[in-house]
């Protein structure tokens, strides 16, 4: 029976998994894997090493909840209200009346794709018997991978195998607080209460200019600094 764990916030290389050779361990306690982090890359690796028959554990999901899926839905969504309130729709023949942003509802129907897709990659996980644990992970020896769970209690895993998918974390600069309200994070900006004056984003990178642009469409004045 495999088990899946996947953990967040932990930042190291790991070999490809296509050099990982299936065994089972099951009769011992030990897995033959665990997969700390649960975005694209390591759910599709905890999910393959399942299939080939493996026992694994999987916790993470930082795509999925506060990435990549919150953050292609708020740019499809504010690329839909900036064509309908400029010309854009006008100039291909199409009239539209009176246009009113709802930034309450948009944020609903962002929760609403992250929980479907949520849904469906646990529903995956249950098909290959793969077990997901929430909480973060950390490497506590050779071949142990300690986690804390979010009820706040805490596990041991041993493993064979340890695969790291964790992503990245925003990089705080020295003396500057990140509290989320007037200095955001990129988790804090795919959530704000309503759209700002001016945004400045410190980092042009991909997340920057993502987010940037949907702040854009809705109405901020937004500079980019690399």
């Amino acid at each position: 029976m495999a088990s899946m764990l996947s953990f967040s916030r932990v930042r190291h290389a790991s070999k490809p998994l296509v050099s990982l050779v299936p065994r089972m361990l099951s009769s011992s306690g030990k897995v033959d894997l665990v997969v700390i982090g649960s975005g694209p890359g390591g759910y599709v690796a905890a999910i393959k090493a399942a299939q080939l028959g493996m026992k694994n554990d999987t916790l993470g999901g930082t795509c999925l909840n506060v990435g990549c899926i919150p953050s292609k839905s708020l740019l499809n969504n504010s690329h839909l209200y900036h064509m309908a309130h400029s010309e854009e729709m006008k100039n291909r023949g199409i009239d539209v009346g009176s246009v009113n942003l709802n930034l309450e509802n948009m944020m609903k129907a962002k929760d609403k794709s992250v929980s479907a897709l949520t849904g469906g990659i646990n529903y995956l996980f249950k098909q290959n018997k793969v077990e997901q644990i929430k909480g973060f992970g950390s490497l506590s020896g050779p071949n142990e991978v300690l986690v804390k769970k979010a009820d706040g209690g805490e596990e041991k895993i041993s493993t064979e195998r340890i695969l790291i998918a964790t992503g990245s974390e925003v990089t705080p600069f020295p003396g500057i607080e990140i509290d989320e309200q007037s200095i955001v994070s990129s988790t804090g900006a795919l959530s704000l209460p309503k759209v700002p004056e001016h945004l400045v984003v410190i980092g042009a990178g991909v997340i920057g200019v993502e987010l940037g642009s949907v702040w854009s469409r809705l109405g901020a004045k937004v500079s980019a600094f690399t």
